[in-house]
């Protein structure tokens, strides 16, 4: 609910107050919107002991010119993926990526006259057949992930991406207004990224990695390392490696929307972790070095404790 329809309501209780004494208190309903941090029924950051215990909204979900990391959270992170590279490496890196990208992420803040809904769309197989692809689309963000397919799949995934979640290795080209969020897990990540979008990327890493990338890169976002640590180890436990992609995504979306409204989360009935546009070959295949099974317990206390919608499939 906006503030257009706050105000409408307003008025009409302005109207009944004559009417219906008892009936509609404007101070009421004011005041009920002022002591709260969005205009949703019911915001994600506010929460019970579980919730509050777990989300830190101290903790910044993207890298910005002014923030500076820790070399405790860098420590953690370069052993994600086996990054030899130092601090200052890093932040010489990142200070050459905010001369081509913004120095600050696109965010609004919250508001108690706003409610942002956001979609989260993972990629997983219990998405076909769904019929979700309205409901994906209605949502003010749809935040999708990877190389997860929209195209021939528009009635259960929906068509709309204003945030794509990427890799070096999962890349690929983009609308123009939609936004490219880097999760990196190395610095060579934070130097593709400022390549990729100007003179060309020329490393190599475990997969094939785009030279360019067609992206609008005043729509670039870059995920702090802190806050992937935040996750691993505040939200997770410390269980597996490090979190997948699309539990981060899903933090992420707790942090940045004011309610949210997850799809595409957790295995088959064979217990195997597939996509939806493609046929699973390897009937071992789980989540790697991901925790998934926590994560999806995880996935589904948020939804007992109504902090998101959480959709199974059909």
């Amino acid at each position: 609910m906006d503030l257009k329809v706050k105000t409408l309501l307003a008025l009409i209780c302005v109207t009944a107050v004559g009417m219906f004494p008892r009936g509609c208190r404007l101070r009421n309903f004011f005041s009920h919107y002022q002591s709260t941090s969005c205009a949703c029924d019911k915001c994600s950051s506010e929460g019970d002991p579980w919730f509050t215990q777990r989300f830190n909204k101290s903790v910044a979900p993207f890298l910005s010119s002014e923030y500076n990391l820790t070399e405790e959270a860098f420590n953690w992170w370069k052993r994600m993926q086996g990054e030899r590279g130092s601090l200052s490496s890093f932040s010489k890196t990142v200070e050459g990526l905010f001369q081509v990208v913004p120095p600050r992420p696109d965010l609004e803040e919250h508001s108690p006259y706003r409610c942002r809904t956001c979609a989260v769309v993972g990629n997983s197989g219990n998405l076909k057949g769904s019929h979700y692809g309205a409901l994906i689309n209605f949502q003010d963000v749809v935040i999708r992930m990877n190389n997860g397919r929209v195209e021939g799949y528009e009635a259960d995934v929906g068509n709309r991406t204003t945030h794509r979640i990427m890799y070096p290795e999962s890349a690929m080209n983009l609308e123009n207004n939609t936004h490219l969020v880097l999760f990196p897990f190395k610095i060579q990540d934070l130097l593709w990224v400022t390549k990729a979008l100007t003179t060309g990327f020329h490393g190599t890493s475990y997969r094939p990695v785009k030279s360019k990338i067609k992206a609008n890169k005043d729509l670039v976002m870059v995920v702090n390392p802190a806050f992937m640590k935040y996750v691993h180890e505040t939200w997770l436990g410390k269980k597996g490696r490090y979190p997948s992609t699309g539990f981060m995504a899903l933090i992420m979306a707790l942090h940045i929307c004011d309610e949210i409204h997850v799809f595409g989360y957790g295995a088959d009935n064979d217990g195997n972790w597939s996509h939806y546009w493609e046929v699973l070959r390897d009937k071992s295949f789980r989540t790697g070095v991901h925790p998934g099974n926590h994560e999806y317990d995880t996935i589904l206390k948020l939804t007992e404790q109504q902090k998101i919608q959480f959709y199974s499939g059909w």
